[in-house]
């Protein structure tokens, strides 16, 4: 190779290797991948120190009084400075979303945003009379809860030490936080929100004289509803929680 050669090589590589990470990173269905973007994103601003948390966290005064209407969102964008639990947060909030995502709710990407509506009002209300000043980490175990409801037969396994099966997980990432020293108030409250709307959707409407109290708003349809699905499009199992040696799960009977 001469060294007129070497550049364009190097070039070419480089090259190939952000084409093929844009394709993965585009290939993260549209809501999992807007949110976890979202919310790395805000801790790199904040870490750069573009921005502070006190701009982010829940605070119903500065809302109401101050107009700041943005805070409604931001505080389930931060997850802490960049360390073991921004990450452990990261990995969970990415790999639950996406599996409900490309799962139960593969071609109804406006009932999964109307689910992220619905927890995010609910964790809003319910953190005024808690106190709580940031809500992703709550909503992270709302999804988590979710899943594990939605996929029961499931085996855990968590850091090599404990098997069960999916829908204690909840319960094992809240004793997980209680041995880091951590309050369980989010995990509670996240538990508490995703079995509000995982009796509200998947259990009410079965029981005699139910019926479903959560429906989509139209106007999220219209803005949300994709084109028919590509019958050749093969997403992740949602029942395939794999790949992290505290997470690692497996089908009963598989």
């Amino acid at each position: 190779m001469t060294c007129q050669e070497a550049p364009e090589a190097v070039s070419s590589v480089s090259k190939m290797a952000y084409q093929t990470l844009q394709q993965e990173y585009l290939q993260i269905p549209v809501v999992t991948r807007a949110y976890t973007t979202a919310c790395v994103l805000t801790t790199a601003a904040v870490q750069l120190e573009i921005i502070t948390p006190f701009q982010l966290y829940f605070n119903p005064d500065l809302i109401l009084k101050n107009y700041q209407v943005w805070r409604l969102f931001t505080n389930f964008l931060f997850f802490g400075p960049v360390g073991f639990n921004f990450l452990f947060n990261m990995i969970f909030l990415y790999r639950y979303c996406r599996m409900l995502e490309e799962g139960s709710f593969r071609g109804r990407t406006a009932d999964f945003v109307f689910m992220f509506l619905f927890g995010g009002l609910l964790m809003t209300i319910f953190g005024i009379f808690v106190s709580l000043v940031f809500l992703g980490q709550a909503f992270t175990i709302m999804l988590v809860y979710i899943w594990s409801r939605r996929n029961p037969n499931v085996r855990m396994n968590f850091f090599g030490l404990l098997n069960f099966q999916a829908p204690f997980l909840p319960w094992v990432l809240m004793g997980f936080s209680l041995l880091l020293g951590n309050s369980i108030i989010v995990d509670l409250l996240g538990i508490a929100v995703g079995h509000v709307y995982y009796f509200l959707e998947d259990v009410f409407p079965n029981q005699p004289g139910g019926g479903r109290w959560l429906r989509t708003p139209s106007i999220i349809k219209m803005l949300f509803d994709t084109p028919e699905e590509d019958a050749n499009y093969n997403p992740l199992p949602e029942d395939r929680p794999g790949g992290f040696a505290w997470g690692e799960g497996q089908r009963l009977g598989g």
